[in-house]
C-alpha cells in the first residue's frame, strides 16, 4: 500500500495533477484531505473552530487524514494519490509516521513552479472561502493565496526539498506533470520516505529515556522523523527486557554512545491513556555527562532521528510537549536531589 503525496504551495497545480496521475498510475484512488476540513467544519462548534488559524492546526484533522488515507487503501488497494499543501515539518512528521506505523509507504513529492507564476495564478484564480470562517464570503480574495507563499518558501529553503521529490511544473501542463510524477515514482526516483516504522502500540507500554549532559550540564535532545516534537534518546521496552537496559540499547543506537554504567533512575511517570493512545509507563535514567570528545563523536541521524542537540532547560520548554518538558523538568529536580520521583501525567505525587 503506497501514498503519493503531492505538496506545494496555493495555487501550484496539485489537485489538477492528481485528477491526471491517478490514470497513469494502475489501481489509484484520489483522497482529497480537503474533505476531512469540510467536515470538520459542520462536527466541531465553532468556539473550537475559531482558536485555531488553519484547519490542519486541529489534531483532530491530522488524526482523520491518517485514519482515513489507512482505511480507503485497506478498502481499495493499491495507491492513493493526496494532493495537499504541507508546509509545517512536524506535520509532515506526524501524518507520514502516522502512516509507517501502519505499513503505509509515503513517496512526496512537491510542485515547484517559479514565484512569479505561483503568484500569477493567484490573481487570475478563485479560492473558495472557509466555510469555518464567518468573516469569509463566498471567495477569497488573490491575496490569500499570496500570503501563503512565504511560508511555502521558508519551507522549501530548509526541510521541504531533503524531503520531497519536486517538479518543476511551470512550463508543464498537468497531464505532463502527472507524467513526471508517475515515471519518478515507478522509476525509483521518489522513493519512499525513509521513516522508521514504528507499530502503534495495541495497549499501554513501558518507555525508557536515558538523560545525557555535556560539560556545560545542558541535556541532549533528539528530533525523531516519524513523530512531532522533540525527545530524549530512549525507547520502548522490549519484551522481557530491563527497563534500564532497553534505554542503554536505544542510546547507542540512535547515538552511538555506548553506557559503561546501568543509569540510575530519576523519574517514573505514568503517562494515562489519551484516545487513540495506551499511555503506559514513562521511566527517565540519567546517562551521566559526556565528555566533549564523546560528544563530538555522536552518530549522524539516521532514519528515525532528523537531528540533535544539547540544550538548557528553558531551551527544552520550547522543543518538547508540554508533559514531556513537565517530566524533564522533575528528573533535573531529582538529579540535584538524588532521589527519584514518582509522577501521574507529568506531577509528582506521594
Amino acid at each position: 500500500m503506497t501514498v503519493v503525496w503531492i505538496n506545494g504551495a496555493f495555487g501550484a497545480g496539485k489537485t489538477t495533477t492528481a485528477r491526471e496521475l491517478i490514470d497513469l498510475i494502475p489501481n489509484s484512488t484520489l483522497f482529497d484531505p480537503e474533505v476531512i476540513g469540510a467536515a470538520l467544519t459542520h462536527l466541531l462548534p465553532p468556539k473550537r473552530l475559531a482558536e485555531v488559524g488553519d484547519l490542519q492546526d486541529l489534531p483532530v484533522w491530522r488524526r482523520l487524514v491518517i485514519d482515513t488515507a489507512a482505511a480507503m487503501l485497506a478498502e481499495l488497494g493499491g495507491t492513493l494519490v493526496v494532493p495537499m499543501t504541507l508546509l509545517r515539518q512536524e506535520y509532515r512528521d506526524e501524518i507520514f509516521g502516522g502512516l509507517a506505523a501502519r505499513r503505509i509507504a509515503v513517496r512526496h513529492t512537491v510542485l515547484t513552479p517559479a514565484e512569479t507564476i505561483l503568484r500569477d495564478r493567484a490573481a487570475a484564480q478563485e479560492t473558495p472561502a472557509d466555510p469555518a470562517d464567518p468573516a469569509e464570503d463566498g471567495i477569497r480574495p488573490p491575496q490569500w493565496s499570496c500570503d501563503r507563499i512565504e511560508p511555502y518558501r521558508a519551507a522549501l529553503g530548509s526541510w521541504l526539498m531533503a524531503d520531497a521529490y519536486p517538479v518543476d511544473n511551470g512550463a508543464l501542463t498537468p497531464r505532463e506533470t502527472a507524467a513526471r510524477i508517475a515515471d519518478a515514482v515507478a522509476g525509483g526516483a521518489a522513493p519512499a520516505c525513509s521513516i522508521v516504522q514504528t507499530p502503534e502500540p495495541t495497549a499501554e507500554t513501558i518507555a525508557a529515556g536515558v538523560l545525557l549532559f555535556d560539560e556545560q550540564e545542558r541535556v541532549l535532545l533528539v528530533d525523531p522523523t516519524y513523530k512531532a516534537g522533540w525527545e530524549f534518546p530512549g525507547g520502548v521496552v522490549e519484551p522481557g527486557e530491563a527497563p534500564a537496559r532497553a534505554g542503554m540499547r536505544e542510546v547507542t543506537e540512535e547515538t552511538g554512545v555506548v553506557l559503561s554504567d546501568v543509569p540510575s533512575l530519576l523519574v517514573v511517570d505514568w503517562e494515562p491513556p489519551a484516545p487513540p493512545g495506551y499511555g503506559g509507563l514513562r521511566l527517565l535514567f540519567d546517562g551521566g555527562r559526556l565528555d566533549s570528545a564523546t560528544a563530538g563523536r555522536l552518530l549522524l541521524p539516521g532514519p528515525e532521528l532528523r537531528g540533535w542537540r544539547f540544550v538548557t532547560e528553558e531551551e527544552a520548554a520550547g522543543l518538547l510537549p508540554p508533559v514531556r518538558y513537565e517530566r524533564l523538568r522533575w528528573a533535573l529536580r531529582a538529579r540535584r536531589r538524588g532521589a527519584a520521583l514518582y509522577l501521574e501525567a507529568g506531577v509528582p505525587v506521594g
